[in-house]
């Protein structure tokens, strides 16, 4: 592991740790300060700029492009080429705005959409906070997912699982950007603590949906397309008797929606791959109501079962 992929020895679940100060640190800090001051434009000048943002990244990152215009092919056949491309203009704009969102969830002000949130299903997260039970929030990357973590935060003491940033800068920084709201921010190799956090009755968030290679992935359907998928939904409810919850979030115009769904029912099973199934098809289902939101850019569908090719080997724009 490399020196900047280390995580900061005094930082724990609740303290981003001292801020990385190096001269070789500089220009991470030169970045940070700028992506700072952006959280502070005016909402309305963020969403135009992120449109613009979102246009030239589709122009000048075609691996992204690529990417993105695969898994909408894999994901929606019934579409055709062009309402396919259109999705694809639509989530490139939807990327360009997350953008700000992310800057202004960790370092700027949620009072404009405070004021045009609407959260429904609170009831689910009021009745099992009465019974002292966990709850795992079951959310996919969507580019609105930190902005409105934060949103919830205003009504739940919720913590957070991630993956740790390469840069030191970026980590601490949105790391200490995160706890402004979340009340603990759980790395993936922090795994003992989060159990013991859902054991003690308490809520954490987190999105299962990447390909991200471990041994504990199964193949499970996303849109009927085979996708590595981690079991770890299935572990911690097994592990720690917490309640699984899918959490639904999307920006409509300028208005968030916020949606707690019931706890899936007889979760867990004794089948890992049955219950990946169960949580893939709930981040479907949230696709569904937001197709240009959702992280398309990501690779989802890079590693394949025996004997399946990579669908993003061969294809060129």
């Amino acid at each position: 592991m490399s020196d900047d992929a280390k995580p900061l020895r005094t930082a724990s679940p609740t303290d981003p740790g001292p801020a990385p100060l190096g001269l070789r640190h500089w220009p991470m800090w030169a970045g940070y300060f700028a992506m700072w001051l952006a959280a502070r434009l005016p909402w309305p000048l963020q969403r135009g700029l992120g449109r613009i943002v979102g246009e030239l990244a589709r122009l000048l990152i075609p691996d992204r492009r690529r990417a993105a215009r695969i898994n909408i092919a894999l994901c929606f056949p019934e579409l055709d080429a062009a309402a396919r491309e259109r999705l694809l203009r639509e989530h490139f704009r939807d990327v360009g705005i997350g953008l700000f969102e992310f800057a202004r969830a960790w370092w700027g002000s949620a009072a404009p959409m405070r004021r045009t949130v609407r959260i429904e299903g609170l009831e689910h997260v009021q009745a099992l906070q009465a019974q002292k039970r966990g709850v795992l929030f079951v959310s996919g990357h969507f580019m609105t997912l930190e902005l409105c973590g934060r949103l919830m935060c205003d009504h739940i003491p919720l913590a957070g699982m991630y993956r740790r940033l390469r840069s030191p800068v970026m980590e601490w920084a949105v790391k200490r950007g995160r706890l402004r709201y979340a009340c603990a921010m759980y790395s993936n190799d922090e795994i003992r603590p989060a159990m013991r956090h859902l054991k003690q009755g308490g809520f954490l968030w987190y999105a299962p949906d990447q390909d991200m290679r471990g041994k504990d992935t199964v193949f499970a359907p996303f849109f009927g397309v085979p996708a590595a998928t981690i079991t770890a939904t299935h572990q911690f409810a097994r592990l720690s008797g917490c309640a699984v919850v899918p959490f639904f979030h999307r920006r409509v115009g300028a208005d968030y929606v916020l949606r707690v769904a019931p706890p899936l029912a007889e979760f867990p099973s004794s089948d890992a791959t049955l219950d990946s199934t169960r949580v893939n098809a709930s981040i479907e289902a949230m696709v569904r109501e937001a197709p240009s939101q959702y992280l398309w850019i990501h690779r989802r569908f890079k590693r394949r079962p025996a004997g399946m090719v990579s669908p993003y080997k061969a294809a060129r724009d």
